[in-house]
């Protein structure tokens, strides 16, 4: 359990790495390529439900994409990678594309002596780096950071080596007037940034963002979170997180992962506190099984008080959600 915790907490870090699950298709002369995709399907219902819209049953795509990564040797110390992702239905049939999203696609350089530098189309380094820890689940319950938050696209970033346990990381996202009506918002560059410290299991990160106004859904003001995960022992792992964006929110999430053979069971709350609004509590739980290295089933629960403060007369219910499905990896 002592690196399951931490593993999602550094996703960015391991950029010119594949997937676990990733097929080597070429191995040579310093130069590697990977293929990983997955299909996943499961059956979701519950949550939100309002007038114009019913929260009944469904089948449906649950994350299923299709991956290459490439990277290359170029000194004992310094690799060159590459990567692009792609989202597709897994659920039904798809006659305009094929693929829905394109997820990834940066490059960068990675050296052990001075960090990591990316390009391009890559998650919130926020995300990955200080709400990591909360990020277990597959489709619903994830109350803070966000893989898109001032990200995907347009981006330079930096991700220093370990240094002892210390890791630093900043990422700058160009929003361009190039090309668009004289009108339109000004060039500008959104950052976001942080620290993490690992020792014996228990791993700390601080980080912010700049949420621009009008920018990608942006408030206007600085996003500032932290979180707290320690491996209890070898099953059982605990996390905290505070994150404020001082106007508009903060929230407060408390959360604990027990795995035993191929299973894992997650549960988490959050108290999110919005401004002149009152509290939102949130909870989620979830037992996943791994039934072999390719195959997984899993079953999740969620409760986002979305219904906090809807008038009890307005048609609005935030009934419990749920949803059982599988995934295969290839």
């Amino acid at each position: 359990m002592k690196k399951t915790l931490m593993t999602a907490a550094v996703a960015a870090a391991m950029a010119a790495s594949a997937a676990g699950n990733a097929a080597v298709v070429y191995d040579q002369d310093g130069t590697k390529l990977d293929l990983y995709a997955r299909i996943a399907m499961g059956i979701e219902g519950g949550g939100l439900e309002t007038p114009t819209s019913d929260n009944g049953e469904e089948f449906v795509n649950v994350g299923s994409r299709f991956q290459i990564t490439g990277s290359h040797q170029i000194t004992s110390d310094l690799s060159a990678f590459a990567r692009v992702q792609w989202r597709f239905n897994g659920d039904e049939r798809d006659t305009d594309s094929g693929f829905s999203e394109v997820r990834n696609s940066y490059l960068g350089l990675k050296s052990e002596q001075f960090g990591t530098f990316m390009a391009g189309n890559y998650d919130s380094f926020y995300s990955d780096y200080v709400a990591g820890p909360f990020d277990v689940y597959i489709n619903e319950g994830f109350e803070i950071g966000g893989g898109g938050l001032q990200a995907r696209g347009d981006s330079l970033g930096y991700i220093s080596p370990n240094l002892e346990g210390f890791q630093a990381f900043i990422s700058a996202k160009h929003y361009s007037k190039r090309g668009e009506a004289p009108d339109a918002p000004s060039s500008e560059v959104v950052t976001q940034g942080g620290i993490s410290y690992e020792v014996d299991g228990l791993r700390l990160a601080l980080g912010y963002v700049d949420d621009e106004d009008g920018r990608a859904g942006g408030q206007g003001e600085n996003i500032y979170g932290a979180t707290v995960a320690y491996d209890i022992n070898d099953a059982f792992s605990a996390r905290l997180a505070y994150e404020t964006q001082d106007d508009n929110y903060d929230t407060v999430g408390l959360g604990m992962t027990y795995a035993i053979d191929s299973w894992k069971f997650h549960a988490d709350y959050y108290n999110i506190d919005i401004e002149n609004a009152g509290d939102r509590n949130a909870w989620a739980a979830a037992a996943h099984y791994k039934l072999s290295k390719s195959f997984d089933m899993f079953l999740e629960l969620n409760d986002a008080d979305s219904d906090y403060d809807a008038p009890v007369d307005s048609g609005i219910n935030d009934d419990l959600y749920y949803i059982v499905g599988a995934r295969y990896h290839f």
